[in-house]
């Protein structure tokens, strides 16, 4: 990724972090210097100081994603997180095959999770702030809900997403009837 790519997205979160979450920004970057830090009333005046003290550059985003984190702005380090993936390989996408697989468990997940989602949600890792988040985009539709909540861990997981791995949360939820319907639309796939 170039600073060409980066910089439009810095601007952009800039944009969307209140004053409040700024405040709390600064107040984790301690070792910035407190004459310093009164100077920055802007993301991107924070963002220019990590660049100068080598915490962030196009080639190095763990820092910052790492602050929005921290101040439950998950959003917006999953934004700087999806930028780096775009520039990158293609070894951020699992193989065809595993590609089709997910794409039917999906399916047949939303077709049956209903409104115990954020039970699946949490067991595949997804914080509580992502889930609120999707909830928020989509308060009446349950079939949505799973497939943005099952997009967000493929895209969490990349290369290493795997239909095998939904199934066994999905009866780590005790959601075994869900979990028995994929099973059996993959295998008719396979045969």
């Amino acid at each position: 990724m170039s600073s060409s790519q980066l910089n439009p997205v810095l601007l952009e979160i800039s944009n969307d972090l209140s004053p409040e979450q700024l405040e709390k920004m600064k107040f984790l970057c301690e070792d910035i210097g407190k004459k310093e830090l009164e100077k920055i009333d802007t993301g991107t005046k924070l963002f220019r100081v990590l660049k100068e003290r080598r915490k962030l550059d196009h080639d190095n985003t763990a820092y910052l994603c790492q602050l929005l984190t921290e101040i439950c702005r998950e959003d917006l380090s999953d934004k700087l997180k999806g930028l780096i993936r775009k520039s990158g390989s293609t070894s951020y996408e699992p193989p065809e095959t595993e590609k089709a697989k997910l794409d039917i468990a999906t399916e047949v997940i939303s077709e049956n999770l209903g409104r115990n989602w954020r039970k699946l949600g949490r067991k595949l890792g997804l914080t509580d702030v992502k889930l609120e988040s999707i909830s928020k985009r989509h308060p009446t539709e349950l079939e949505e809900t799973a497939v943005e909540l099952l997009n967000e861990w493929r895209k969490n997981r990349g290369a290493e997403a795997r239909a095998e791995d939904l199934i066994k949360t999905l009866r780590a939820c005790q959601f075994n009837l869900t979990a028995d319907k994929v099973e059996y639309r993959l295998a008719t796939l396979e045969n």
